[in-house]
């Protein structure tokens, strides 16, 4: 899920946040944050709907299914 981690983190960075404030700001674990970031977990539904919902997208462009 390469595409996923590079779109969390660009979206991340172009609403300057750190993972920690983003963590906070959406109720979930900056070590979570870290690995999808990294490539090294693969996130789960729920979460996937809030990030999407928090950046204003949808969970096909977080996923690479759409651009």
């Amino acid at each position: 899920m390469k595409i996923f981690a590079e779109r969390l983190k660009e979206l991340r960075i172009e609403k300057n946040l750190s993972i920690q404030q983003l963590a906070k700001a959406v109720d979930i674990g900056s070590s979570s944050i870290c690995r999808w970031e990294n490539d090294q977990a693969d996130i789960r539904g729920a979460q996937l709907v809030v990030l999407a919902k928090f950046f204003g997208v949808t969970t096909d462009y977080l996923l690479g299914l759409e651009n």
